[in-house]
């Protein structure tokens, strides 16, 4: 019996920050989808382990500063030796700062900036750099935001950093399409995370989000899990550097 096109059975998947909030989710939606995930981040993966086991999924749980480009790269390299081929690599990681423009600093920028886009490029190349050179297909899924189409408050250097994160998947895909590497992205509305955790607990600010969500409420991490093994997995063979909105909603408000 052949496979459904939705099925990842047989496939590596690299998540970063599986640990927790959508990381953890997308790691949960692969394992039920059929594959085996590399969960990378900096803090314990013990939960996500567990709550993997429980149905079954096949976790490999690596630590690894993705602040610091040369050792996100270096821990790609390694597990790619002793774990892999790898066919995918989900770059989820991520951090917001929170402050008013004018208050903003350089830390705040480049703290930011350096998960968020920079080491989502150079893991993005070192798969590609790979793949590329073993004749492999791959696939790479990045997590945008709401915040890749619009400005936001309070939030410059987030805000840069997902508008880039669109950017390069859409120059990656135009590279790599050729050559069987299918770069697309995610792009979550408002979700219940520790990331919009003070969102939520402001309730002029939560009361102001769901009145503009037509799905009156915020998503799950699970949302965001099953739209990424679309995009891993062969239903999404013809799609590259394509973005999809998993938001309620939201932009069509």
């Amino acid at each position: 019996m052949s496979l459904s096109a939705f099925s990842l059975t047989g496939k590596t998947v690299m998540v970063t920050g599986a640990n927790t909030g959508i990381g953890q989710g997308i790691a949960l939606s692969i394992g039920r989808a059929g594959g085996r995930v590399i969960g990378v981040g900096r803090s314990t993966m013990d939960e996500t382990a567990e709550l993997m086991a429980s149905i079954g999924a096949e976790l490999v749980a690596v630590q690894s500063d993705l602040g610091s480009t040369s050792d996100a790269q270096a821990m790609f390299e390694a597990v790619w030796d002793k774990h892999g081929p790898i066919d995918g690599l989900v770059n989820n990681a991520g951090i917001i700062k929170r402050v008013d423009a004018v208050d903003f600093t350089e830390g705040d920028w480049d703290a930011v900036m350096d998960i968020n886009l920079k080491t989502m490029f150079f893991l993005s190349q070192s798969l590609g750099r790979k793949a590329i050179a073993a004749e492999r297909e791959a696939r790479i899924v990045n997590i945008a935001s709401m915040l890749s189409f619009q400005g936001g408050i309070r939030v410059a250097s987030y805000t840069a950093s997902k508008s880039g994160v669109l950017g390069i998947t859409r120059l990656l895909a135009n590279e790599w399409a050729s050559k069987g590497i299918n770069v697309n992205a995610v792009a979550p509305g408002y979700i219940e995370t520790n990331n919009t955790e003070a969102l939520r607990n402001d309730p002029d600010r939560s009361a102001a989000i769901l009145g503009r969500i037509p799905a009156g409420r915020w998503g799950v991490p699970s949302d965001i899990g099953d739209a990424a093994v679309f995009l891993l997995a062969p239903a999404s063979n013809y799609m590259h550097g394509a973005v999809i909105p998993v938001d309620g909603g939201w932009l069509a408000r």
